[in-house]
């Protein structure tokens, strides 16, 4: 009995230095840092539990192999309750870890009344319409809209809210890299909110098999500097860009672009 005791302290022991010592990787956007923290934890949590068992199995495998006269195991509540206040621990701070993450706004985001709406202030509103096999992205603060073709511009360190819907059938607005991935349905607004922390390109697709050309839905979003992105939507503007062509489906520069999937990138060469 006490060496399960010193088994368990030790194992929550090395789970808690774990977390505590494990160091905070640059992510390119807080909803991407959110859900690999979290993915962390459980992951530090889970790795000693799955050695406990495993060793608890191969001791007992090999000590029993030649029993040939099983005896019935005697009740133990003391290890009885040892191993239910063990999972009681387990389970409550998996709960709690998740329910951190879930209701963030970054993560699973719903308007509350009396904060600020998506477009208001300094942040991003983007209308993402799927459609089949496209998309269409108009930032309906600044009225400009761009086919799919082009990569989607949002500015560094600013909230940014990205309204999907479809034109036709079901699609799915994912940036993997980004952590960000909302079904796309027809007649339906959902919107999904970030904040982006790193410049770069970002590869997104649509992740809901939608007729044969499935997998030409993909595109980019490029995350740049406030300047670059005001000084690109007063372009835009006074451009006059306020429409596509509505059947684009497909970006060049793939080669660049961070964490494009390698299927994405052959089926456009």
């Amino acid at each position: 009995m006490k060496r399960t005791r010193i088994a368990l302290v030790s194992l929550f022991s090395a789970v808690a230095l774990a977390l505590v010592a494990a160091p905070a990787a640059a992510q390119p956007s807080t909803t991407a840092g959110l859900i690999n923290e979290l993915n962390g934890k459980l992951l530090y949590l889970g790795i000693p539990i799955t050695l406990l068992v495993e060793v608890i199995l191969i001791y007992t495998v090999i000590k029993f192999r030649n029993n040939d006269d099983p005896k019935p195991t005697k009740e133990n509540r003391r290890l009885e309750i040892t191993w239910t206040v063990a999972t009681a621990i387990i389970l409550l701070f998996v709960g709690v870890a998740s329910y951190g993450v879930l209701a963030n706004p970054d993560v699973t985001y719903a308007e509350q009344p009396g904060s600020q709406a998506p477009g208001e202030g300094d942040s991003v509103l983007v209308h993402a319409e799927a459609f089949q096999w496209g998309w269409e992205f108009t930032y309906p603060e600044e009225n400009v809209t761009i086919s799919g073709s082009e990569p989607v511009k949002v500015p560094v360190d600013q909230d940014v809210y990205f309204e999907v819907t479809s034109r036709d059938v079901i699609h799915a607005f994912h940036v993997p890299a980004m952590g960000l991935k909302m079904d796309a349905f027809p007649e339906q607004n959902q919107t999904v909110k970030t904040v982006p922390t790193e410049t770069g390109m970002y590869q997104g697709y649509c992740a809901e098999f939608c007729g044969v050309a499935h997998s030409q839905m993909y595109f980019e979003v490029e995350v740049v500097s406030q300047e670059e992105y005001d000084q690109w939507i007063q372009e835009q503007s006074s451009g006059g860009n306020s429409g596509g062509s509505g059947n684009d489906s497909g970006n060049a520069s793939n080669a660049s672009v961070v964490g494009a999937p390698a299927e994405l990138i052959a089926a456009e060469n």
